[in-house]
């Protein structure tokens, strides 16, 4: 089979224990893009979190593209066009922040490149280090955030938010996309919107199939692109579920996972 597109995750993924692309996974990445293969980021991270790394690996100029907010935007790396947006409205945003407050943790969303809560948190100060996003900790939660978001994130010990999970979706499931993608990380975005629904428009959009497709990711929010994918991949820090239903297990994100599919593969 020949692959025309890779798409991966970023954080314990494609990104090593320093939030960076290594140079080997870097020199490997622009080594088969310069051959015609398209190279997607898909995360649960903000765009604004993400153009770093696509300037970085020069998607504009191979006609690639970001998935972000776990899909529910995707955007045209060469014109900044947002192919696909698909938000929360400002009742579903406060009804979350609801659930959020009855349940007794912390919750997030992401309003002109900012992030916003209410509370502070640990684990709110890990999305701040990875995004490198402003925190803005308002009075009221539900009276700064007035319209619409792409998604909200529910943050606390990662024991207790599995929980959380299970009564988020009992309640919601039918309303909602719900996953977790860190332990600690809790990701509610609009009903449907996954990486898995985003990543099949988009290959429809680019006239490929499925077949054709690379899809690497290590966590839960990833399940639903790598059951699209003609060659599924887990790094091998992954979650073990996550490593049961791949077709290929590469090395670590830290040594050289990218890199090892790509000249597997690709070349």
């Amino acid at each position: 089979m020949k692959y025309k597109m890779i798409v991966t995750d970023l954080d314990d993924t494609l990104l090593n224990e320093k939030g960076e692309i290594s140079l080997r996974d870097k020199e490997a990445i622009m080594k088969a893009q310069k051959m015609g293969v398209k190279f997607v980021l898909a995360s649960g991270r903000p765009t604004f979190a993400m153009k770093h790394l696509a300037e970085e690996l020069e998607l504009s100029k191979y006609g690639s593209f970001i998935l972000s907010y776990n899909g529910a935007i995707i955007t045209e790396c060469s014109t900044g066009k947002e192919f696909l947006k698909e938000s929360l409205t400002k009742d579903e945003i406060h009804e979350l922040h609801n659930f959020s407050k009855e349940h007794k943790v912390h919750i997030i969303t992401y309003l002109d490149d900012s992030i916003i809560s209410e509370t502070e948190s640990e684990y709110i100060d890990v999305e701040k280090n990875l995004t490198g996003m402003p925190h803005k900790k308002v009075p009221s939660f539900k009276e700064y955030v007035n319209r619409e978001a792409v998604k909200c994130i529910m943050l606390e010990e990662p024991k207790y938010l599995k929980l959380v999970e299970e009564k988020l979706k009992n309640k919601f499931g039918d309303r909602y996309s719900i996953a977790i993608s860190k332990p600690f990380f809790l990701e509610v975005t609009k009903l449907g919107i996954d990486k898995g629904n985003s990543l099949i428009k988009l290959i429809k959009h680019l006239n490929i199939s499925a077949d054709e497709v690379i899809v690497a990711g290590d966590s839960y929010n990833d399940i639903s692109m790598l059951k699209v994918a003609g060659l599924s991949v887990a790094v091998s820090n992954a979650k073990p579920e996550i490593k049961e239903m791949v077709d290929f297990i590469t090395s670590s994100n830290v040594d050289g996972g990218m890199e090892t599919i790509i000249n597997k593969y690709i070349f």
